[in-house]
């Protein structure tokens, strides 16, 4: 078998506020242990050892992101694909299937998420096997999960007949049910679950999209071909990209088609949509609990607590999620945790930062967070990693000072270049040229006091960049 797996990353995880915010989504966070979702699902891949490198989409501002994750565990040739703005899964999609024409047109794709769970791999390979087999006749294959149990935050895919077989011609897709038709579906058979992964030949799904939607053919294929080289990335053209349309590949392609085929999934698959699914495939403790962080409880049941930024304490509550963040705290009765988008989506209207951005904020040289602010002043505590160098820059707005904490700090200020130990400083005035790198082998934290009249950091003129972000 010749497969090339697709991951799209490009989703913002607004479910899981406030842990999980479009600058830092779930993907690219630790829920389970020691590795983040998107490092689990290329980790999953590399047990079933029937792919090639990975291809990954996801957006812009998360590129160093994904680049960092996968060098974290040993994942050293992917495809990284840039979408300028999100526009849902048919173009990205179709990007990552006009690219790997470019390299490998003989191979299948595989389409994942970035953020499933799915624990039993040899099911999981066995399925792969069904389906691979399947689309080198030129067909579109998805993968429907065998229920267990009335959902009504999945979309449903109903299949021929409900004889036991391990793939079935697709006869409807439908979107997410109310609970009662939820509970018609599960009961007759003959319905699944739509994971959202797909498998097919690149020339059979551009064939297909051509026939169905082919605005977006020719949208994207100008953004593919305009592509350019972003260090070790592949940026979409901006302009043509922007002018696809924002729509799902379901939509596009797989419901109009009449050449799509199912492979039920029965792997304990999970798209971890919301804090209840997370507690329901977490380990729990004897009172029904799923406790992260400094936690101490009294009389509390069958909740998810999640705290790592200063001690929660319970008592007398049953079924209750708690999410509590520096800057932003969730508290929700498990029954209702699919109204958080709705909390995320009001929180966008009034513009708080809190919808879409952490108080600890990642860069490609490692991460600030923002520790305290006010009129005219902000701290921040600045983590530079090995090799780590901020670009060459300036202020129009804003002075610094740096205080080192920990680690050794070379400094460029103006024509200077100087070295700084733990506990020497440097005042850097406004509108002084400035950077700051990390030279040694172990990590340099360095608090920052900014003062100035402006303190947004979009006053940041960029000279220098060793990662590419001046435009």
């Amino acid at each position: 078998m010749k497969i090339t797996p697709l991951i799209l990353s490009g989703g913002s995880g607004t479910r899981l506020w406030p842990l999980s915010r479009e600058q830092f989504p779930k993907q690219f966070l630790k829920l389970f242990g020691k590795h983040t979702m998107l490092q689990e699902t290329l980790l999953r891949l590399k047990k079933v050892k029937i792919f090639s490198d990975p291809i990954i989409s996801c957006r812009v501002e998360h590129r160093f992101l994904v680049a960092e994750q996968c060098q974290e565990i040993g994942v050293t040739n992917p495809i990284i694909i840039l979408e300028p703005v999100a526009k849902n899964t048919a173009p990205a999609i179709t990007a990552a299937t006009m690219q790997l024409i470019k390299k490998d047109s003989s191979s299948t794709l595989m389409v994942l998420a970035s953020d499933h769970v799915i624990r039993d791999i040899d099911t999981f390979r066995k399925s792969i096997e069904v389906a691979y087999l399947k689309a080198q006749q030129n067909s579109l294959i998805t993968f429907g999960v065998k229920p267990l149990k009335e959902n009504t935050e999945y979309g449903y895919i109903k299949i021929s007949n409900n004889d036991v077989r391990e793939i079935y011609k697709v006869d409807e897709f439908v979107e997410k049910p109310n609970i009662e038709t939820a509970k018609v579906y599960v009961s007759s058979g003959y319905y699944l679950w739509n994971s959202g992964m797909f498998m097919f030949k690149p020339n059979a799904f551009i064939h297909e999209l051509k026939n169905h939607s082919p605005k977006i053919f020719k949208i994207v294929q100008k953004a593919v071909d305009n592509a350019s080289q972003d260090l070790d990335f592949i940026r979409l053209n901006q302009k043509e990209f922007n002018k696809s349309p924002n729509i799902s590949v379901d939509y596009a392609v797989m419901e109009k088609s009449n050449n799509v085929f199912v492979v039920p999934l029965d792997s304990d698959w999970s798209d971890i949509g919301s804090w209840s699914a997370l507690y329901d495939i977490s380990n729990k403790d004897n009172h029904g609990n799923v406790l992260h962080g400094d936690i101490i409880t009294k009389n509390t049941t069958n909740s998810y607590i999640y705290s790592y930024n200063h001690i929660v304490t319970t008592a007398g509550i049953d079924n209750v999620v708690i999410i509590d963040t520096p800057d932003a705290t969730l508290i929700a009765n498990k029954d209702e945790v699919h109204n958080v988008k709705s909390i995320v989506k009001s929180l966008k209207k009034e513009d708080r930062y809190e919808s879409h951005s952490n108080r600890k904020v990642y860069r490609p040289w490692g991460w600030y967070d923002s520790i305290q602010s006010g009129e005219y002043f902000q701290v921040k505590r600045l983590h530079v990693k090995p090799g780590g160098k901020l670009s060459l820059q300036k202020h129009h707005k804003r002075a610094e000072h740096w205080v080192v904490v920990s680690g050794s700090a070379t400094v460029t200020k103006e024509r200077k270049i100087f070295t700084l130990h733990e506990g020497e400083s440097t005042y850097i005035p406004i509108g002084t040229i400035h950077s700051l790198e990390n030279k040694k082998n172990f990590k340099l934290e360095i608090i920052e006091v900014q003062s100035g009249t402006y303190l947004g950091e979009d006053d940041i003129v960029r000279l220098e960049d060793i990662y590419g972000r001046i435009f």
